[in-house]
């Protein structure tokens, strides 16, 4: 293979700018601030409370969580929901709209949730591709009924390259009064910003994905919608209770760090491949299909029979939540549906890697026994 340069390989303008380990300690460090301002030290040694109290209508220990994380990402508010990402996203669109009102929304794949979301809801929507700045402000221009300008941070085709810091200041230049929800998913605490840091109005996405709890979510932002959140979530059994509050609090502060050492594995993995660690090996890439991961193009069309043999090696091969708590083996899997829409071919010849906690050399390890393996069986 030739001499590696990463700006060369495949999508390489669609990879989002990651966290240096020493921007992610800086996040840390913030959020670790934000603790200590918020809470006193008997606080946060306890593992948290339960139940609608009288003066917050939820757990005192959510709301002081709730606080931190609003100004940690310098938001107005914060909601700590169940659901996951999709929950955050379905609770803040329910706020903003009702059914039948129209939202901007990419030209592209929706994510398959998103795309139930919008079915539940009953919202229209009207598309623009944002990877052109110019046809998001003449979309704008010449729509002028959608409530909500909608964008997932993370990459729903290969092709995508648009800066969301860009297209939100297209769009607030536009419409300053044009509500922006960004699914921040698979980004926060990655890249330099979420949608809020950027100047957007909401952003949304799961604390599954930051070590946190199954199913609690966050979203960040302006008050009023979120001040809604709170109080139609009055239902008791619909609180994150505090005991949840707080494990998420807790492992978040390791998200940053763990995240920005998982970027290095990927890119070290990826340039070792494209010089030629992997017999087998047609192309090595990385994108932001969801996680950051590697592509694989193998040169046979073994990739089902890969993907089950790294099971037998120490290998994942399906998620958890996408870099959840319990994710720490590396990942080996099919490629995402939005690449497969692409490139329908990559369904047997393309692999997806996701370092997870390990180094590049243990999946450098798995793939010379499996690759072999599986192409003699494909002979067999």
């Amino acid at each position: 293979m030739s001499t590696y340069n990463p700006a060369d390989l495949k999508y390489a303008d669609s990879v989002l700018p990651s966290l240096s380990i020493q921007e992610a300690q800086e996040k840390q460090f913030k959020l670790v601030d934000r603790m200590s301002h918020y809470f006193e030290g008997k606080q946060f040694l306890s593992m948290g409370d339960l139940g609608v109290s009288p003066k917050w209508k939820r757990p005192e220990q959510t709301y002081l969580v709730e606080r931190v994380l609003a100004d940690f990402f310098e938001a107005e508010d914060c909601a700590l929901v169940r659901g996951a990402g999709t929950g955050a996203i379905r609770n803040i669109l329910s706020m903003l709209l009702a059914a039948g009102d129209e939202m901007f929304i990419h030209t592209a794949p929706v994510y398959t949730t998103t795309k139930e979301t919008l079915r539940i809801l009953g919202i229209k929507t009207v598309e623009a591709d944002y990877n052109n700045l110019e046809e998001i402000r003449a979309a704008i221009r010449h729509n002028q009924s959608p409530k909500v300008f909608y964008i997932q941070h993370a990459r729903q085709q290969p092709i995508d390259h648009y800066r969301l810091a860009d297209v939100i200041k297209a769009v607030k230049e536009e419409r300053p009064d044009l509500p922006i929800v960004v699914d921040d998913n698979y980004c926060a605490l990655k890249t330099k910003g979420i949608g809020v840091e950027l100047g957007a109005d909401y952003s949304t996405f799961s604390g599954f994905k930051l070590l946190g709890p199954e199913g609690i979510a966050i979203i960040v932002g302006k008050r009023e919608a979120i001040a809604r959140v709170h109080h139609y979530n009055y239902s008791g059994g619909g609180q994150v209770q505090g005991y949840e509050a707080m494990e998420l609090l807790r492992m978040m502060t390791f998200a940053p760090v763990s995240l920005a050492i998982q970027n290095e594995q990927v890119e070290e993995l990826c340039r070792r491949l494209n010089e030629g660690a992997v017999a087998g090996i047609r192309a090595a890439y990385m994108t932001n299909a969801q996680s950051k991961n590697v592509i694989v193009e193998l040169k046979d069309p073994i990739a089902q029979q890969v993907i089950s043999m790294s099971d037998e090696h120490g290998a994942a091969t399906h998620p958890v939540g996408a870099e959840s708590k319990y994710e720490i083996i590396p990942m080996i899997y099919r490629v995402s549906g939005s690449f497969l829409e692409a490139q329908p071919e990559l369904k047997e010849y393309g692999l997806r890697i996701n370092p997870m906690k390990s180094g590049a050399s243990t999946i450098i390890g798995i793939l010379e026994k499996v690759i072999p393996l599986a192409k003699e069986k494909q002979h067999r």
